[in-house]
């Protein structure tokens, strides 16, 4: 064989490694976003949950890009101030968000999940509204009582 055959079979070998791992990549990241219920405690209160995944992005004060989630509007969050944003991003971005996703009306008519945000030790949707950071904003129908955020 000379070099140029060589070359283009190494190239193969490459490409075809390359294809393996990426495919490989989203199955197993597919299969850890179905099945994801579960429980946390977070200030001495027990929260459920639906589907986890780690905050990518963050839109605005009440809305996050969640990976194999996609975007996220926090429910019963609405008109978020700048210093929302940023406490968004202090407490979500790079980490594990765990939502509890509304049963009633899991999506609103922009195709983004409706959930409560959690972090390990953080009620995002909380404490944006106990803090003044966002005001409330609710419709119906919502698994969540107004106010229960």
């Amino acid at each position: 064989m000379n070099k140029k055959t060589i070359s283009i079979i190494l190239l193969a070998i490459f490409l075809i490694t390359i294809v393996f791992t990426v495919a490989n990549t989203f199955l197993s990241e597919n299969n850890t976003s179905q099945n994801q219920t579960g429980t946390l405690t977070i200030e001495n209160r027990t929260v459920s949950y639906e589907k986890s995944g780690k905050c990518v992005e963050v839109i605005d004060g009440n809305t996050i890009q969640v990976y194999g989630v996609g975007k996220v509007q926090l429910t019963q969050v609405g008109s978020p101030t700048a210093e929302a944003t940023q406490f968004v991003k202090d407490n979500c971005l790079g980490k594990t968000v765990y939502l509890d996703i509304d049963d009633k009306k899991p999506q609103d008519d922009y195709g983004r999940t409706l959930a409560i945000a959690y972090t390990e030790d953080c009620d995002i949707n909380g404490e944006l509204l106990d803090n003044g950071l966002a005001k409330m904003s609710y419709f119906e129908p919502s698994e969540f009582k107004k106010g229960e955020v």
